[in-house]
């Protein structure tokens, strides 16, 4: 497997990039810069459509797109000014004030019209924070907006989606004891996990409205850099036969339906780990009176969720991994970080038997090898993110996946992996 160079996106930032954000289903992506603007380009032709200026004051960090946004476009941005925009713009192919445009065109030709015919909209600025904000996540159902700061805390705020751009802080957690540098929320479920300078990974979940801790993951030895949850869908390489691959499918999916996705983490201690949760079935009878039987109806002390170690991935780095990122249509992980290097990652089915296609009906196991290295991807800067987009045309088609990396130069590259 090989990382091959496609294209730089043009004109650069002439400044730090810091993040990459391609939208959930245009072919459009946002990148932030120290330059305290957001520029969006175009995945057709990989050259900028606009560039949103006039909302923050410092370095924008981090911007996520809210997802089913009907007929608009809505951006998160966070900002070293310690605050926190939403910008909106309404898409040509949606509906606007009742009306629905009646020619079709491409998805390609759409993103370049929308972004002629109409520009940005700071639509409010959320202040909470007293530090820089470092990362924004929306959750699944684009209701509520997670942010985190280096002044330690978690904000959550929910989008009253009453047409006023109105946001109510639904919570505010400060258990973490160092900067907070990302959150991320669980792809199916409103959970939330945290990454921190203190070294720890924090699940976090609403019980009785109110918001708190149900987990504090620790194993890194440096700061959490960057979180990603797995694709609802995701299924290791199989080198089995059909047959064979189909029976490994289904005690995959049997043995993990109780945990849920996994969470992938990376640190300054160089490492990419992954993490798996228990099923409650089986860390439930702990508290249990051994005498009676009778369960217990006092909470667990300390966290209600038992998160383990899963996977140690492979080491491909040498100095620390600022991120990292699962695509959710091939299974592959890609990392990055201060060396310079992006690394591939692939999780694979072990056989446990000399044949094949003779299934052992035990438990399948899967092992992660690294698959392709990438050296000095953006000459000798420093790489702060790497993502995973669709390409939207080209003579692969349009659900060819492309790898986007950020670097300090302020370059952004779009790669092809295969």
């Amino acid at each position: 497997m090989k990382i091959t160079h496609l294209s730089d996106l043009t004109p650069p930032s002439l400044e730090r990039t810091w993040l990459t954000a391609p939208h959930p289903t245009l072919p459009i992506l946002a990148t932030c810069s120290t330059d305290k603007t957001v520029r969006i380009y175009s995945l057709s032709n990989f050259t900028l459509l606009s560039t949103i200026t006039g909302g923050h004051k410092r370095s924008v960090r981090t911007a996520a797109w809210k997802p089913h946004s009907s007929g608009e476009s809505v951006l998160a941005t966070g900002s070293f000014d310690a605050t926190v925009g939403i910008w909106r713009r309404w898409d040509n192919y949606g509906q606007k004030d009742g009306v629905v445009p009646q020619a079709e065109t491409s998805d390609a030709e759409s993103a370049e019209d929308c972004e002629e015919e109409e520009e940005w909209r700071f639509a409010v600025l959320l202040d909470g924070h007293d530090s820089e904000v470092k990362s924004v996540s929306w959750s699944a159902s684009g209701m509520l907006l997670a942010t985190c700061s280096r002044d330690k805390s978690i904000w959550i705020w929910e989008d009253l989606d009453d047409g006023d751009n109105n946001f109510e802080t639904v919570a505010v957690m400060q258990e973490h004891s160092g900067d907070v540098k990302c959150v991320s929320w669980h792809p199916s479920e409103e959970c939330l996990a945290s990454g921190s300078y203190d070294d720890s990974i924090r699940i976090w979940r609403e019980d009785l409205d109110d918001w708190g801790q149900v987990a504090c993951i620790k194993g890194h030895e440096g700061t959490v850099w960057f979180l990603e949850w797995e694709g609802v869908d995701n299924m290791p390489a199989s080198s089995s036969s059909e047959a064979s691959a189909e029976i490994e499918k289904t005690q995959w999916r049997d043995q993990r339906s109780l945990s849920g996705p996994r969470l992938l983490s990376c640190s300054d201690d160089k490492t990419v780990r992954l993490w798996r949760r228990q099923p409650k079935e089986t860390n439930q009878g702990a508290l249990s009176s051994a005498s009676t039987g009778i369960p217990s109806i006092i909470r667990p002390m300390g966290s209600d969720e038992v998160w383990e170690e899963d996977a140690l991935l492979p080491h491909a780095h040498e100095l620390a991994v600022y991120a990292v990122a699962w695509s959710k249509r091939s299974g592959l992980v890609a990392s990055t970080g201060a060396d310079g290097r992006i690394a591939l990652y692939q999780e694979r089915f072990v056989q446990t038997s000399a044949d094949p296609d003779a299934m052992d009906t035990s438990e399948v196991r899967t092992e992660w090898v690294l698959v392709a290295v990438k050296d000095g991807a953006h000459g000798i800067y420093e790489i702060n993110h790497v993502a995973w987009a669709k390409r939207a045309d080209g003579e692969a088609g349009e659900e060819e996946e492309i790898l986007v990396s950020t670097a300090d130069d302020g370059s952004v590259k779009v790669w092809t992996v295969g």
